[in-house]
């Protein structure tokens, strides 16, 4: 009888644990609240205009405000370092990138740790850059590019949208593997940078597709070659550099979710299920790949290790290269 209403109590407080906690995590998620989505670089980027489209669609699931607030500046570190630093509460989110996170860490000494102040949530997007160049330019294909650049050393500049960026990065790599020296000039973002290509003032840029089609349009620059191991669908006649002579060329860009990083589990997961979920939502897919964008849901664990090897890989290039900040 005793071992009976022994165990009697232990299903009861079974159940009242269960109901009492399942209230508590509930709780802990930012319901009703204004939500921040905060973005490294300035509004009409590629960065901004995948988080416009998908704050959109979270705030109608949601039923709750997402708000993007553009933080630019120090090639999105600023934006990074304040996330970091945020209430881990779920009410900030940031939509981060290659830069920030995998790059930045090995030029400078940054106030936080983009893999321990910051937790994945889900990869967002990926996508190749489409170096372009001036109409002027004597160069209407990689093999253009890269014989121009050999037959005048360090005089064939790229724009950047900052050092340490996506698009310096792809035109450091390129230096590397084609054994050309183009001249790198950085930018305080991608908008400005390409506008100088527009304008001849700079002769290439390794832009995100969605900028350069209206340009490439015009006629103001020529595509020459993306930057993935796969064509953009975006451009899908623009051939990869991979498949212009090196094999297994690959300076993708992307765009990853993370929060605050002490902020609780419960609430990491749940902003894993709330962003995958938009990310799948055909709507929403269909408006980003219109935009070059592809999207690229996962797991949290998926995310945290692709960082890593992120990390890892253009950790040699900076040190092979002798990047440096100067």
């Amino acid at each position: 009888m005793f071992r009976f209403r022994f165990r009697a109590s232990l299903a009861a407080l079974g159940l009242f644990a269960a109901a009492t906690c399942t209230p508590v995590v509930a709780q802990e998620f930012p319901a009703g609240k204004t939500i921040t989505l905060v973005v490294g670089f300035s509004a009409g980027g590629g960065t901004d205009t995948a988080a416009r489209i998908i704050a959109k669609k979270l705030s109608e699931n949601l039923g709750q405000s997402v708000v993007v607030d553009n933080k630019p500046g120090a090639g999105g570190n600023i934006a990074h370092g304040h996330v970091a630093k945020a209430a881990p509460d779920g009410t900030t989110l940031l939509l981060g990138s290659i830069g920030p996170l995998t790059i930045a860490p090995h030029l400078m000494s940054l106030p936080y740790d983009p893999q321990k102040d910051l937790a994945p949530l889900t990869m967002g997007v990926n996508f190749p850059n489409i170096l372009v160049v001036h109409a002027d330019v004597k160069a209407r294909n990689l093999a253009d590019y890269v014989a121009l650049a050999k037959a005048n050393p360090g005089s064939l500049e790229y724009a950047s949208s900052g050092v340490g960026s996506a698009s310096h990065m792809a035109g450091e790599l390129l230096n590397q593997r084609a054994g050309i020296e183009t001249v790198h000039v950085p930018y305080k973002g991608g908008s400005q940078a390409l506008l100088d290509v527009v304008s001849g003032r700079v002769a290439g840029y390794y832009s995100t597709p969605s900028s350069a089609v209206p340009h490439i349009k015009t006629g103001k620059v020529v595509p020459i070659a993306a930057t993935g191991l796969e064509r953009s669908p975006v451009l899908p006649d623009v051939p990869t550099i991979a498949e212009s002579g090196f094999p297994g060329f690959e300076a993708t860009n992307w765009y990853a979710f993370v929060a605050p990083g002490t902020t609780p589990e419960p609430i990491l997961e749940r902003w894993n299920a709330e962003l995958v979920k938009v990310l799948n939502s055909p709507d929403v897919r269909d408006e980003l790949i219109k935009h070059g964008l592809t999207p690229m849901p996962g797991t949290r664990k998926e995310l945290k290790d692709y960082i890593a090897r992120e990390s890892d890989t253009w950790a040699q290039v900076i040190k092979e290269r002798k990047i440096t900040l100067n």
